[in-house]
């Protein structure tokens, strides 16, 4: 963005501690969380189920345990999976991905001007930590989570 009057529409989705920064065209769908949480012993630490989507079988990551902390369910009600479009190329055969929520998503409007990058250490699930409005946000990498989802394939 160059002007600051430009604005982008944009999700903020709550994760444990902290909330991930999207803009909307990343986002295809918010479903109810109801998966299919049958996983072996032998599943990965990020897998927290899946889901039947549109003909498609999604494995839903937990970004929580793919940045390095704990898989932990939603709690409440307002538990929600998001399916993200994919941005590899090479990942078109599966061009979705999703993700689980720990509360519903909420959309915004931002200009540059609300928006500042701040310098601290991110996880490998990270691109970027940010502050929006006094808010701090985390950028994820979608390309390591589209990994993580292609790994199952």
């Amino acid at each position: 963005m160059t002007d600051n009057n430009q604005t982008l529409a944009c999700v903020m989705i709550p994760m444990i501690g902290r909330q991930l920064l999207l803009p909307n065209v990343s986002l295809a769908e918010v479903v109810d969380y109801s998966p299919d949480i049958s996983t072996s012993a032998n599943s990965p630490a990020w897998l927290a189920g899946h889901l039947e989507w549109r003909g498609l079988r999604l494995p839903i990551i937990s970004y929580d345990a793919a940045s390095g902390g704990q898989l932990t369910q939603p709690n409440n009600r307002r538990g929600r999976v998001v399916i993200l479009n994919s941005i590899v190329e090479e990942h078109r055969e599966q061009p979705f991905i999703a993700l689980m929520t720990q509360g519903i998503p909420s959309q915004n409007r931002i200009n540059q001007s609300q928006i500042q990058r701040l310098d601290s250490p991110t996880g490998i699930a990270d691109l970027m930590e940010v502050e929006v409005d006094g808010e701090r946000a985390w950028i994820p990498n979608l390309e390591y989570l589209e990994s993580l989802a292609q790994q199952l394939r």
